[in-house]
């Protein structure tokens, strides 16, 4: 049986090829573990024993529970590296305001559903308009905008202006219909600060024909957008996110502590890193916590964790209502391993600040952001947050891409070779220099992922639609 141990402390073992009893990617006891003591991977507790587990045995959610405390007290040790800071450039769009983007790219954005169809005619016409460097004129439609109320009221205009703000837009074009709740007013209001001059805005029932309205704009920005041109940037303009879905007993293994080695050299460039999924951080979220760079920081983490785990209880759920049933057959068993390898993706630097949904990234260095861990609302938010890129593990595998290139890392070899038109690197070989190189060559347009040609956007709705 080839296996792995991941930590000396460890009672659990990984099999990685899998025998008749124990699947690939699971776990199996190191010694004997008697029924109430703790389960120990990464060197951390990941659960108690249900029943006494035999040494060899395989340790599973039949054997094994949660150890999560609702109520448990977090404290301050700081515990993170921090890295001697060398110069480095990527190829990107400069922008007149904001960091440089990695693509080309016009947006369309609705203020409500209403308009969803009137945008994706336009942006079905405006496909002739691409020539030169434009990479693509796409439609971010979704179903809200009218009928929510109060934080959801907010957020939904919070998060559509900060997808406007991200840098890889050259061009936005907001459309509304006219007598939505997220109007135009309010999102022009938003956005004024920031004083762009890329974007434009109007309604459809303030004009006789919005299409050809809507024509003409587009227009206007492709004939400035195809000239622009690729100049070399300072990485301290370049952002990543980090997300992992449909994760598997290899994740926290193969593909997430490789993005983590990826996130360290993009500080160590003086670039930056985004990392968030609140949820899958509870029963690891001390040891970020002691990542924390100063208490300042530290309170600032501490209050989001402990806000969404409110969250949860007002809503009538515990906290680890979790792994997914996708998560358990890949290996995973309890809440607390699927966080503890989550966390990984975020290396070994330190958190230097925690972003608020729909909040630009502020600092160099990592940041840790409130989102929730579902696939597509988390990455739109990282990509909100002024990503420009988001390396997406899975163990599972999926199609999905938010906004910006979303690049997907296999965590084993079965997965790359299966869906091969799905997924861009295979990390089971911990090929740092080779992750980085095909990462360069994402950012600097050399390649594309190949969910490219897909851009989706989700909110972060917690409130009630009218």
């Amino acid at each position: 049986m080839k296996n792995v141990i991941i930590n000396e402390k460890d009672s659990v073992g990984v099999c990685l090829d899998g025998t008749d009893k124990i699947p690939a990617g699971h776990k199996y006891a190191l010694k004997d573990i008697k029924q109430g003591d703790y389960v120990i991977k990464y060197g951390e507790i990941i659960g108690r024993a249900t029943q006494d587990i035999a040494e060899g045995e395989w340790v599973h959610t039949h054997n094994v529970k949660s150890h999560l405390d609702e109520n448990v007290a977090y404290r301050y040790e700081f515990n993170a590296n921090s890295f001697p800071k060398t110069t480095a450039t990527f190829q990107g769009f400069k922008r007149e305001k904001g960091r440089a983007g990695i693509r080309n790219e016009i947006y369309i954005i609705p203020t409500v559903g209403c308009v969803n169809n009137a945008c994706m005619r336009l942006a079905k016409d405006a496909q002739k308009l691409v020539s030169g460097s434009i990479d693509g004129i796409f439609a971010l439609t979704h179903q809200f905008g009218c009928s929510q109320l109060g934080e959801d009221n907010e957020n939904i205009k919070k998060l559509l202006c900060s997808i406007a703000l991200n840098p890889n837009a050259s061009f936005v074009l907001f459309v509304g219909l006219g007598c939505e709740n997220n109007g135009m007013d309010g999102i022009k209001e938003y956005l004024a600060p920031y004083g762009r001059n890329n974007i434009e805005f109007f309604n459809c029932q303030d004009v006789e024909d919005e299409h050809a309205y809507g024509m003409a704009i587009l227009e206007k920005f492709a004939q400035k957008a195809k000239d622009l041109k690729r100049e070399a940037v300072d990485f301290s303009e370049l952002c990543i996110g980090l997300k992992c879905g449909g994760s598997d007993g290899y994740s926290g293994l193969t593909a997430n502590p490789l993005v983590g080695k990826i996130t360290d050299r993009m500080v160590s460039l003086g670039g930056s890193a985004i990392l968030t999924e609140v949820p899958e951080m509870f029963g690891a979220e001390q040891l970020l916590m002691n990542k924390c760079e100063s208490e300042e920081v530290f309170e600032k983490y501490k209050a989001m964790i402990e806000a969404f785990k409110d969250y949860y209880i007002k809503q009538g759920f515990p906290v680890y209502e979790n792994p997914s049933p996708g998560n358990k057959k890949g290996g995973i068993t309890t809440l607390e391993e699927k966080s503890l390898g989550c966390i990984e993706k975020a290396g070994t630097s330190k958190i230097v600040d925690v972003l608020a949904y729909g909040e630009q990234v502020k600092k160099v260095g990592v940041s840790a952001l409130n989102a929730p861990g579902n696939d597509l609302i988390a990455s739109t938010a990282l990509a909100a947050s002024g990503c420009q890129i988001v390396l997406f593990t899975t163990g599972r595998g999926t199609p999905f891409s938010t906004f910006v290139p979303t690049m997907k890392i296999s965590s084993n070899t079965r997965l790359a070779n299966h869906k091969n038109n799905w997924i861009d690197f295979n990390a089971y070989d911990m090929d740092e220099d080779g992750l980085f190189g095909v990462l360069l060559n994402t950012v600097n347009g050399e390649i594309k992922c190949k969910s490219e040609d897909v851009r989706e956007i989700a909110f972060y709705k917690t409130g009630v639609t009218l």
